[in-house]
This record gives C-alpha cells, structure tokens and sequence, in this order.
C-alpha cells in the first residue's frame, strides 16, 4: 500500500490534475496544498487552458490568485533560488509580462540578467513610476555585471608591462627593480656593501596619450540580446581607460550613435530597440565615416552576421576598412557563455578578408584589444 506522504509527492509533481485520482478525499491530509496551488497557477499553462485565469493577473479557482499575490506567496513559501527560477519561468516561458507592468511587482522580483533582458524588450510599454522603477532594476544588473568585469578587463590594459624593451619614461611606477639589479651588478661596492646604480631602467606601460579608437557597433536585434547588454557594459568599462577612445554605435536597417552615452550603460541599454531588419553594411559604413586615424582604430562589429540587406555591400564595406589600416574585430556572441548562433559562411568570407571572427566572453574580447594595441 502507497504511504501518505508517497501520494502528497506525486500529487506535487503531477499537480492538480491528480487530485481526483490521488486525492482521499479529506484534504487535511495534503499538507502541501498552498505549494500545489501556486505552482500551478503558473504550471497549468503547460496545457493550454485557461482555469479560471482573468485578463488581468491570473487566477486559480475560487481564490483567483493574482499575479502580485502569486509573487507575495512564492516568496514566502520557496527558497531564493528556486522563486527567481519561478520569476524567470513566468516571464520566458510563459510570457506573463504583465509583472512588469506593476511597480510594487517590478520592485519585488529578482534583479537578475532574466529579468534585465525582459525589461528592455518591454520597455517601450513601460510608463511614468514603472519606467522609473525598471530603470533602477537595469542599473543595479548592470552595476553588478560591471563590476564582476572590469577588475580584469582593466589588469588586461594598465597591468600589461612590455618587459622586452625598456623606456625614457621614468616613474616610480614603472620602474624595473630586477633589470636595474642585473645592469649595475658590475658596480657593486664592497665597501658599502650595496650596489650604487649607474643607470636605471623603467618599463614603457601603455601610455595615457595619443589614445587608440574603439568604435563599437551592435546589432541591436532580438537575437543578440545578450551580446546587446555586455556590448554596452565593455563600451562603459574601456571609456574609463585612458589608452581608449570609444564610440558607441547601434544599428537595424537605421545606423544610431549612442557615443554620448558610452560611460553609462544603462542609458546606453534604454535607448536601445530590440529587433527589426538588418543592414550591417550601412553600420559599416556610418563606422568609416566617423573614422579619423585608421591605423589606430578598432571596430568591433558585434553581429550575427545575417544581413537582410544583401551581403555583397558589407563585404565591400569590410574589405575597404580592413584595406585602410582600421583592425575589424567580428564578435558573433559577446556573453559570459561565449554562445552565439552565426551565419558560417559570412563567417569565413569576413576572416578571408583579413577580420578577426569569433565568439568572445568579454574578457577574451579585452584580451584582444589589449593584444591588438601593444603589438
């Protein structure tokens, strides 16, 4: 015979449409029917009906939970980790957004990447205080993301010594201990019992003028989501490096210069619109025009490289900027994961044409650029 808590657990699993089958009949003997209940307010959306669910929030019942309520009640009753699972599930899965539309809601959900890539898919329905308050929800993901960054993402530029050669650039910082050492071991004084250095010698960090370029040009559509927002958060990390300047551009089928936002991210991010077609010749070419010095710029197209708008014009657009000195670094995914979906054949056309492919983790994508400028 099934023990009691053998039938509770698989009524949990199968959920409420278990209950007439499983179900004794007295319902004091299913201690868990609050979890029950709010799993399947979410759950049960699995099959396709609508039991009992009102246009506005959800129900369950006679009860006819809401979705703030929902929110409330799995927040008090599940751990951390599995409520942002929940979160995330309403949102991806089940396309609840109207959680999104509710401050009090939007303030009680998990700040996380999840949640960072809804917002900016729905913020153009966002109005007033929600706005507002979704606004401080990217700068707190973005705060965060950044800061798990740029730790190593600066030690890839202003740790970067040149030991082969030496410089006239004299500072403390600078200054090699073990090669003065070696240098002047021939005036070591018995005496004194010390050696008294007849040079010194300094190595040349990367110097804070005569900056290289970066300009920066994401595809913006629904796609690249993920490359969107470590694309913006990289541009804000290099605009604090003085070897650095850095535009910030975004495109569709409509090229958008977003360089007077490039230190703010979130700014950046919320002036994006996820989506639409794409032309990653004419990016190209809005790229060159604002070009002054070629051969101490980088370009870093991050796309997929599916153009909507005919592949012979951006190749003829990479070919002449690859040809004028300029360093085309081609990112088809810029995430944590270093994932990202990429039209192969364009792939390999651009990287015969002399630009660097790939799909980068950004701190492999700071790698490269640093490689790129000490060269």
């Amino acid at each position: 015979m099934i023990k009691q808590e053998e039938l509770n657990r698989w009524r949990l699993i199968l959920g409420s449409f278990s209950e007439d089958s499983l179900s004794s009949g007295n319902q004091s003997e299913f201690p868990y029917q609050e979890i029950s209940d709010l799993m399947d307010f979410l759950y049960h959306r699995e099959y396709g009906e609508d039991r009992g669910v009102r246009e506005e929030g959800g129900g369950l019942g006679p009860s006819q939970m809401i979705i703030p309520d929902w929110i409330r009640k799995i927040r008090r009753v599940f751990p951390k980790t599995v409520v942002s699972r929940l979160e995330n599930e309403a949102l991806d899965r089940y396309q609840l957004t109207e959680i999104l539309n509710d401050k009090k809601v939007l303030k009680s959900l998990e700040p996380n990447m999840h949640l960072l890539k809804n917002i900016l898919a729905l913020k153009d329905r966002m109005k007033g205080e929600v706005l507002e308050t979704a606004k401080k929800i990217v700068r707190q993901v973005v705060d965060e993301l950044s800061k798990k960054l740029e730790n190593d993402v600066t030690r890839s530029f202003m740790g970067r010594l040149n030991r082969l050669q030496s410089t006239t650039f004299k500072s403390s910082k600078n200054f090699d201990l073990k090669k003065t050492v070696i240098k002047n071991l021939k005036h070591y004084n018995q005496d004194l019992k010390t050696i008294i250095p007849q040079k010194l010698y300094f190595n040349p960090r990367i110097k804070r003028y005569n900056p290289w370029h970066i300009v920066i040009c994401i595809d913006q559509s629904g796609s690249m989501v993920d490359s969107v927002i470590y694309s913006a958060i990289m541009a804000g990390i290099f605009s604090k490096l003085p070897i650095l300047s850095v535009k910030l551009i975004v495109f569709d089928t409509e090229v958008v210069d977003l360089s007077g936002y490039v230190d703010d991210p979130v700014e950046a991010l919320m002036s994006v619109h996820l989506g639409g077609g794409t032309n990653i010749g004419k990016a190209i070419n809005y790229c060159e025009s604002i070009t002054e010095t070629p051969l101490r710029t980088i370009m870093v197209m991050v796309t997929d490289l599916y153009d909507g708008a005919g592949y012979t014009p951006m190749y003829a657009s990479a070919k002449r900027i690859i040809e004028s000195g300029t360093k085309l670094f081609i990112l088809t995914g810029l995430d944590t994961q270093s994932q990202g979906m990429v039209d192969q054949n364009a792939g390999k056309k651009m990287a015969a044409l002399g630009a660097k492919v790939a799909t980068l983790t950004p701190n492999a994508l700071a790698e490269w650029v640093a490689e790129a400028i000490t060269m």
